[in-house]
């Protein structure tokens, strides 16, 4: 279920929080809200050959350990995403944790984003989830060009004026 809020949250009579009266984008002013613990787990997968997938379970990419560094590029990603979510809010991450399985087909991605703070983590952990599947595209991409992202979602979050939320299918 959606929550669309009313005029009198954001000033714009479409009640969209993201636009002012006059309906220009600005950053929603959270300080009135109080810190609380929020976490949020997302998720993902990167389509990979059979070649590749044999590479990472075998250690053979030629660039070296490709899930070492597609772990280090999510946490990375989770700390910067205000750098690139014009309208997110910069907040302390307090813990990231990404995980890496190849499967056959590929490897999939799961990574729980952790703060105690004034609003919620979803963006950190699917900024995490991208970053950490463009990392391993990085770290591949000489033996899969057809290296492909896919089904990157938020799984569940918790904490926050809403309270915990779970992907229902």
């Amino acid at each position: 279920m959606s929550h669309t809020p009313g005029p009198d949250e954001s000033g714009h009579p479409s009640g969209f929080t993201h636009l002012d009266a006059s309906g220009a984008a600005h950053m929603v002013d959270v300080s009135a809200k109080g810190v609380s613990a929020r976490t949020a787990t997302a998720t993902g997968r990167v389509l990979l050959s059979a070649e590749t997938v044999a590479a990472l379970r075998e250690g053979g990419v030629p660039k070296g350990d490709a899930l070492a560094v597609a772990r280090i590029a999510g946490i990375q990603g989770a700390k910067r995403t205000p750098d690139l979510v014009p309208l997110c809010h910069p907040i302390a991450v307090h813990g990231a944790d990404v995980d890496l399985t190849v499967v056959d087909g590929g490897v999939d991605i799961s990574a729980t984003v952790r703060t105690a703070d004034r609003t919620g983590v979803e963006m950190e952990a699917l900024t995490c989830v991208m970053t950490a599947a463009l990392g391993l595209v990085d770290m591949v991409k000489a033996i899969d060009p057809e290296a492909e992202v896919t089904r990157v979602r938020v799984e569940e979050k918790t904490g926050g004026k809403k309270g915990d939320w779970r992907r229902g299918d």
